[in-house]
């Protein structure tokens, strides 16, 4: 894969929840700086994100806001929104979450379809329960990790 054209980070989550808490204060800056949010996800998120906002104290417009994002599991109409938005040049921010497979295949579709594109940062949400025990490798092949705080430069060790 070419590591040159898109800004990749990685995150870790424990569940569907926890990814949701993780990405939601930097899903919510990147919307303020006008970006782009797609997320592409192995499963369906579209409930367990109402709940969570629910709890939150946020705006009822930025909940509104985070809530219009698909959280649904259909990649090929977000791949073809993904195409659209790109081409028009709008700064994006593309979240890849599920398992180590699908992530890989995701990253792998959107080398085909967009080899180009540089206005795009890709936040690759690994299932901590299924990585464990390749944690170090994976983080490896990324110069950023996503935490609730915010991107954060990986230390090499």
């Amino acid at each position: 894969m070419n590591k040159n054209t898109k800004e990749k980070i990685c995150a870790f989550y424990a569940s569907d929840y926890h990814f949701e808490m993780m990405s939601l204060p930097y899903i919510d800056k990147r919307m303020q700086d006008k970006n782009e949010i797609v997320i592409l996800t192995e499963n369906n998120l579209e409930e367990t994100i109402k709940t969570l906002l629910e709890k939150t104290n946020l705006k009822e417009a930025k909940k509104e806001k985070i809530l219009k994002l698909d959280w649904k599991n259909n990649d090929l109409e977000k791949f073809k929104t993904i195409k659209k938005k790109v081409k028009q040049e709008e700064d994006m921010v593309i979240f890849i979450k599920g398992k180590e497979n699908y992530i890989h295949n995701v990253n792998r579709n959107i080398e085909k379809w967009l080899p180009e594109e540089r206005n795009i940062k890709i936040v690759d949400c690994y299932d901590i329960e299924e990585i464990a025990e390749n944690m170090d490798e994976i983080m490896k092949q990324y110069q950023k990790i996503l935490r609730t705080t915010g991107e954060k430069q990986i230390e090499k060790l």
